[in-house]
């Protein structure tokens, strides 16, 4: 720890998700999606707001000028650039045109700190690649920007040629640069090397008289983003840049859903407010959804498994004191404890699973026990509850005799035409479903199409039920998952499927399992349906008469 940080000590985030984590394979950000992403890292608190590299694309340039006409509350903006190309003057560059014309009172550009990039990659000499860094920044400070300074693969040139690497960043304060930032852009930098080299670089400046502050910019290739940039601010560092979960090109960047609790609540320093850091956990959520990847559930402090409790002794030793198995409480990050069913539950485990879904439960009730009973056996055979709390919300209920008919399963059929115009064409498949359902006497029949037998039977299904239940009509499946559960026995083999549905305020999960696939996918959007017309009917507060949300055919 810091012996000279004092619990005041201010470390400046600068998030980069929407340019260094939008370069992550799979991410394509629209222009919408990146003013949706910047709203919650203003809300959040961030300092600097990386937005994109204005000419570079259409799209960064219309961020910005989205940016003027809904302006953010706390957060700096900042467009991102390169020094000017070898041998022609900053003024005369036609590549700061859009920079400027982005309006942004900071600027963040990057040069070159390693003599191999200058050479090899620039073609150009050492002087020169200083000559443009001194040109950019003073043309730039002209212009009334403000800079920072990314030093870019800054930890290889030192180590390559520390007396050059130095001197890029003495040019870059000369010229102007506000902050200086050391980037590991490789991301194969140990921590402890991290540590000496900004520690040597802290004492260089001093020397110089050199006034500046120190960013630290860590990818993760070696998997320490997240330490080297800790190590970093032990050492003065007072800007740290990385994205909401450490999305960015190949291994990604340091990951400010790991960083910010870290330096907050295990360390001397100050991000952001505790209310701010309340809401963490959502808003690593939310920017996953927006950037349209599942999130990372075992995240560290922000994964859905980051308080999950599986093992019977831990779940049993977490009830009576959360701190046996929890390094801080969930809530201080925006997040909470989850219980989850498995094979390895206890009783214990079983009491505190149905006490979160409000039944009171002792361990001499016979439904305990025969609760966990059913629990293993179905887990023997596939079932998998972990993933599919619904389900296991409706088999407690069925051990109660609390679990509702809502309506009763009479049977499905699948229909596939395949055709082929010529040899060279894909097969084209028409699929239509037939489903039967019963809703107290009355009996349906109906069929409906879609793009595959699953989707042709959940939509047949919700055909036949909408007449009895329009709440229906509001639910949709999010997900859909299938798992072979034994390889070996080729095409016989059991099929486990997980649905998540939503009716676009709650979600949830149901499991079905069978050799026959449809007839799994079948059991889960099945209960995920029931599940659904539960929930609404506790939220009306059902005590017998359905004929609120229910109409008869």
């Amino acid at each position: 720890m810091d012996e000279n940080a004092s619990p005041a000590t201010l470390i400046y985030l600068y998030d980069t998700t929407l340019r260094d984590g939008a370069q992550q394979e799979g991410i394509a950000l629209s222009v919408e999606d990146k003013v949706k992403v910047a709203q919650l890292l203003d809300k959040l608190g961030v300092a600097f707001i990386e937005g994109g590299w204005p000419g570079a694309n259409p799209k960064d340039a219309q961020f910005f000028e989205r940016l003027r006409e809904e302006p953010l509350q706390f957060a700096e903006p900042v467009a991102f650039c390169s020094t000017r190309r070898p041998n022609i003057q900053a003024a005369a560059d036609p590549m700061f045109e859009p920079i400027l014309a982005a309006g942004t009172r900071w600027v963040t550009l990057f040069g070159k700190s390693w003599d191999l990039q200058v050479v090899e990659g620039l073609q150009t000499s050492l002087d020169e690649n200083l000559e443009m860094i001194r040109d950019s920044i003073c043309f730039l400070r002209s212009q009334g920007r403000r800079v920072i300074y990314d030093a870019e693969h800054w930890f290889d040139g030192f180590r390559a040629n520390p007396t050059y690497a130095l001197q890029t960043l003495e040019t870059a304060i000369a010229a102007g640069a506000e902050w200086v930032v050391l980037c590991d852009t490789n991301g194969g930098t140990l921590p402890h090397k991290v540590a000496a080299n900004v520690a040597e670089v802290q004492t260089h400046l001093m020397a110089g008289q050199y006034a500046c502050q120190l960013g630290i910019h860590a990818h993760n290739d070696a998997g320490m983003a997240a330490a080297n940039s800790l190590l970093a601010v032990q050492q003065g560092v007072r800007m740290v840049q990385g994205t909401i979960n450490g999305y960015g090109e190949r291994c990604g960047n340091a990951n400010l859903c790991t960083l910010i609790p870290n330096l907050q609540l295990k360390l001397p320093y100050t991000c952001i407010t505790e209310a701010q850091l309340a809401t963490l956990a959502s808003v690593s959520r939310l920017v996953s959804e927006i950037v349209n990847l599942a999130p990372n559930e075992q995240a560290p402090f922000v994964g859905a498994s980051a308080f999950t409790h599986k093992g019977g002794v831990h779940i049993s030793a977490v009830k009576r004191n959360p701190m046996t198995y929890e390094h801080l409480p969930p809530q201080s990050v925006g997040n909470s404890r989850r219980i989850v069913i498995s094979e390895q539950s206890g009783i214990s485990t079983v009491l505190e699973k149905a006490n979160h879904f409000g039944f009171r439960l002792s361990k001499e009730d016979p439904a305990s026990r025969q609760i966990l009973n059913r629990l293993k056996q179905l887990e023997f055979e596939g079932y998998q509850f972990e993933a599919a709390e619904a389900s296991f919300e409706l088999l407690i209920r069925d051990a109660l005799g609390q679990r509702p008919t809502f309506f009763e399963l009479r049977g499905f059929d699948i229909y596939c035409r395949g055709h082929q115009t010529s040899q060279s064409d894909l097969l084209h498949s028409a699929v239509m479903a037939t489903a039967k359902v019963a809703v107290g006497d009355e009996e349906m029949l109906t069929a409906a199409e879609g793009n595959g037998p699953i989707s042709a039977l959940d939509a047949a299904l919700r055909k036949a039920l909408v007449q009895f239940y329009p709440i229906i009509a509001e639910f949709y499946l999010i997900d859909y998952k299938v798992r072979i559960l034994d390889g070996r026995t080729g095409t016989s083999a059991k099929t486990r499927v997980l649905v998540e549905s939503s009716n676009g305020r709650d979600h949830w999960s149901t499991v079905g399992v069978s050799a026959n696939i449809i007839e799994a996918s079948y059991q889960a959007v099945a209960q995920g349906i029931e599940y659904g017309l539960l929930q609404h009917e506790t939220r009306l507060g059902f005590h017998g008469d359905r004929s609120q949300f229910c109409v008869l055919a």
